[in-house]
């Protein structure tokens, strides 16, 4: 047992920084570029996930469990990972990081990092899939936030948010994002413990 906790420990550290060392290597050479739009950049989903994902890394590792909070970070990075593979890797020309490797670590490594952190370590209470459904809030959230934005600014983080490419792919992606996002609550919810209180 304390051999796993040693390891679960020393795991969440390194990807916890890890993380966290992509973000800050984004922000430098965005800022030695001299491109460094700060709103812009805090309205990435995969940047503003992957600050989740970092503290709730960290806060594992010097032993604060947090499980509900870990489980909904958990279905957000899986979101920015899938959504990233399916939608948006593809395109040709489209650079999505300062550098290419950060683009590795924040869209593929870290969602296969945090969804391994939660099978090693399931969380100890029951999350009760209708309670978990208020984990949705927060994409849903942000959606309307990018199109309010995007509408005043005529920037938008990612390319299907952009009704100027057609409502009718907006809307088609956005219903396949809220989806994918409730099969994943399903999922995690099912990790949790049957034996725990439901939370």
């Amino acid at each position: 047992m304390k051999k796993r906790s040693g390891f679960l420990t020393g795991y969440r550290l390194v990807f916890g920084l890890l993380g966290f060392s992509a973000l800050v290597t984004e922000i430098a050479v965005l800022v030695e570029r001299n491109v460094f739009d700060p709103v812009n950049f805090f309205s990435y989903f995969t940047v503003e996930n992957n600050i989740l994902v970092v503290l709730a890394l960290l806060l594992g590792a010097v032993g604060v469990r947090a499980d509900k909070f870990r489980s909904a970070v958990t279905v957000y990075i899986l979101i920015v990972g899938l959504g990233f593979a399916a939608l948006l890797s593809g395109l040709d020309g489209v650079e999505f990081t300062a550098v290419p490797w950060d683009n590795a670590v924040l869209h593929y490594i870290m969602p296969i990092a945090m969804a391994i952190d939660l099978l090693l370590d399931r969380p100890r209470v029951r999350i009760a899939f209708k309670r978990a459904l208020v984990w949705l809030l927060f994409p849903l959230i942000y959606v309307v936030y990018s199109l309010v934005r995007g509408n005043l600014t005529g920037w938008y983080p990612y390319p299907f948010l952009n009704p100027a490419n057609g409502i009718e792919p907006l809307i088609l992606t956005v219903g396949g994002i809220v989806v994918l996002a409730l099969v994943l609550t399903w999922m995690v919810a099912r990790l949790s413990s049957a034996k725990g209180k439901t939370a």
